[in-house]
């Protein structure tokens, strides 16, 4: 199992952040595994498809996010929002586990955006909902964007801020 769980919200500009802050965790020593949520392929969450049964991937990443000692997240904005496929498995992982607090509070947060839109609102939609499952959502942000380039420096000092917090946690 993986220290460290990054969810790609999209299989382009997002998978490319979340591969890399994977590449700088692992300079620095930290075990990190990327998931893309849009390889998933999970139904949409709804209680008439829960009657039906929870999926059998469910289970695996129900394992994998309990085991977890901390997240990042890279996720575009959908119409100001967060992107469906994130909510989707949040709704799923939350109702596929017995403890399904276990695998979000109390654990520390990355969020980050590529988004043609900006990003601003998306990290302020996502923050609200990790809040809301117990998760400690660092105030430092990523955001990359065409108008804003990575700074890798910010990313290496935020990376920094969850490292320091695992061995507190």
């Amino acid at each position: 199992m993986s220290d460290i769980i990054i969810l790609a919200g999209s299989s382009h500009k997002n998978l490319e952040l979340a591969k890399d802050f994977a590449k700088r965790m692992d300079a620095k020593k930290q075990q990190a595994k990327v998931i893309d949520l849009t390889e998933l392929n999970l139904p949409l969450y709804t209680t008439k498809e829960e009657k039906k049964g929870i999926p059998e991937a469910v289970a695996d990443y129900v394992s994998q996010f309990s085991a977890a000692k901390g997240f990042i997240f890279a996720v575009p904005e959908y119409n100001g929002g967060v992107p469906p496929v994130v909510s989707n498995t949040i709704a799923w992982i939350s109702r596929g586990a017995d403890d399904w607090r276990g695998c979000f509070n109390g654990k520390p947060a990355i969020i980050s955006s590529y988004s043609g839109g900006g990003g601003n609102h998306v990290l302020m939609a996502l923050r609200i909902q990790l809040s809301l499952l117990g998760m400690n959502v660092f105030g430092r942000q990523i955001i990359v964007n065409s108008k804003q380039q990575l700074n890798s420096e910010h990313m290496d000092a935020t990376i920094d801020l969850l490292i320091a917090s695992l061995v507190h946690h």
